[in-house]
């Protein structure tokens, strides 16, 4: 009896000792553990230096989630908080989820890494509209699915960037990194023309419903609209969700916090994958020694980065350190930043989803504090730190006037910036107009003179010229310093 007596004093000891000691912690690379309240001090303090509207701070261990957990707001004028759950935009994310779809079809043998991919259509390139810029360059039939997947194939990242907005390849193709959304638009043309699918239906097929992705697509659906982020730029505006009708592998997906999770376990263990092509995968296809990511184009060459052999795989970016390899991916769109980062012998990581343009500036010390990650290449990316940061610019102030409302009728039509980008201008409410550039989600413009309008949500003016009729020959965008002229076409 005594004994017994005394086996249980023990366990009661033994339990209290332990519910003292609270969570028993997450684990980081060096085997050090964090509480869940240290995560949330660390995020909640950040967050409020930086302006961080919303943020989704996932952290896996062996392969599974560990933690997750979301922070502030998805719609602060409304006072709604951001959820595991809300549909935010995934941005270039987009393009690793689509890079394990391709890599499906590899496996299926229905697309060869290496063969060039103008062979898989049923016509020369330049001959599609798209493309026609490319006819007097015979270096396209050198460009395979595997140079488009690891960027470089020597486009620039978008054309539109260009000074003549036309396509062009800079340099011969598998010959250095430049990472390139054209390339995966590209390669997302030739998926669609040799499937006959269309890329939200491959992507729903061969990614989302298998991984259980419940509330993903490539394109906004109306399931979303009870849960759903708005972004927010980096003075705090809304910006609202994007609102994506043209599936784009580059960047158009929409996603939560959780399913892009679950997308991330499910590359850790390779699933719906042979192993060989996962190994692909996650293999160094170019050593990068560009000094900064972006500009894409700007080849200042630098070592800082040869000690974890920086490189990039097929969709995503490789490094080395300690603890084995790291396969990393960012996400950057206006309102929107995103990054996750795993450790593949550990099966260790981390995601980060923010709806605010701020959120990069905090990605450095979350890197570091949540995960113990000291590796990652934080100029290379382009991740200044927000106590770094120069003051932002004071915002122009604007004067709404009153102008005659059948002056508008003379500036609705449709305005091309490049083959690919079409800006529609549309009539709002009283003498407000709105702008949208493709598919993306529409900006409501605000006249301060006859001819002259500024957005509500960016620091984007537009002046128009009319002709005698008053009917608009064209109009000129006046961002980031620069004054662009686009033609109207209709």
């Amino acid at each position: 009896m005594k004994r017994a007596l005394l086996a249980l004093i023990i366990i009661l000891a033994m339990s209290l000792r332990s519910a003292a000691a609270g969570h028993p912690g997450i684990r980081r690379l060096d085997g050090s553990t964090i509480t869940p309240s240290e995560v949330d001090a660390t995020v909640t303090r950040l967050m409020k230096a930086a302006e961080v509207t919303g943020l989704a701070i996932t952290i896996f261990n062996d392969g599974k989630v560990a933690y997750q957990k979301t922070y502030g707001f998805r719609d602060r004028e409304k006072n709604l908080l951001l959820t595991p759950d809300s549909v935010m935009t995934a941005a270039s994310l987009t393009k690793v989820a689509f890079g394990y779809m391709v890599m499906q079809l590899v496996d299926e043998k229905l697309l060869d890494l290496d063969k060039p991919v103008y062979e898989y259509l049923p016509q020369p390139l330049p001959s599609y509209p798209a493309y026609r810029d490319l006819a007097g360059d015979p270096r396209y039939k050198r460009i395979t699915a595997r140079m488009l997947l690891d960027h470089t194939a020597g486009f620039p990242n978008w054309r539109s960037y260009n000074d003549d907005r036309k396509l062009n390849i800079n340099f011969e193709p598998g010959s250095r990194y430049a990472y390139s959304g054209e390339g995966i638009d590209l390669l997302q043309f030739i998926v669609e023309t040799m499937t006959g699918k269309k890329v939200e239906d491959l992507m729903q097929t061969h990614v989302f419903r298998p991984f259980r992705m419940t509330r993903t697509s490539m394109l906004w659906q109306e399931r979303f609209e009870n849960d759903y982020a708005n972004g927010y730029d980096e003075y705090g505006r809304s910006l609202g969700p994007a609102r994506w009708t043209r599936a784009d592998a580059a960047g158009s997906m929409q996603t939560t916090p959780r399913d892009f999770a679950r997308f991330l376990e499910a590359v850790m263990h390779g699933e719906r994958l042979r192993k060989i092509t996962r190994e692909q995968l996650l293999s160094p296809q170019i050593q990068i020694f560009s000094r900064r990511q972006f500009p894409t184009l700007v080849n200042e060459p630098t070592d800082e980065n040869k000690p974890i052999r920086l490189s990039y795989g097929l969709g995503w970016g490789l490094y080395w350190t300690p603890y084995g390899k790291a396969f990393f991916k960012e996400g950057h769109d206006e309102g929107w930043r995103n990054y996750g980062v795993c450790f593949d012998k550990q099966k260790a990581g981390l995601l980060i989803m923010a709806n605010s343009s701020n959120g990069e500036g905090i990605f450095k010390e979350l890197i570091e504090t949540l995960l113990r990650n000291t590796f990652t290449p934080i100029e290379w990316e382009g991740y200044t730190p927000y106590d770094k940061l120069p003051p932002r610019p004071p915002l122009t102030q604007h004067k709404e006037v009153t102008i005659d409302p059948a002056t508008l009728d003379g500036l609705v039509g449709r305005y091309v910036f490049s083959p690919d980008i079409i800006l529609v201008i549309t009539r709002g409410s009283g003498t407000h107009l709105f702008v949208q550039e493709n598919s993306e989600p529409r900006q409501e413009l605000v006249p301060e003179a006859d001819k002259k309008f500024f957005s509500t949500t960016a620091d984007d003016e537009y002046t128009f010229e009319v002709d005698s009729a008053g009917r608009a020959t064209r109009m000129i965008l006046h961002t980031d310093g620069k004054d662009i002229p686009i033609k109207r076409a209709d």
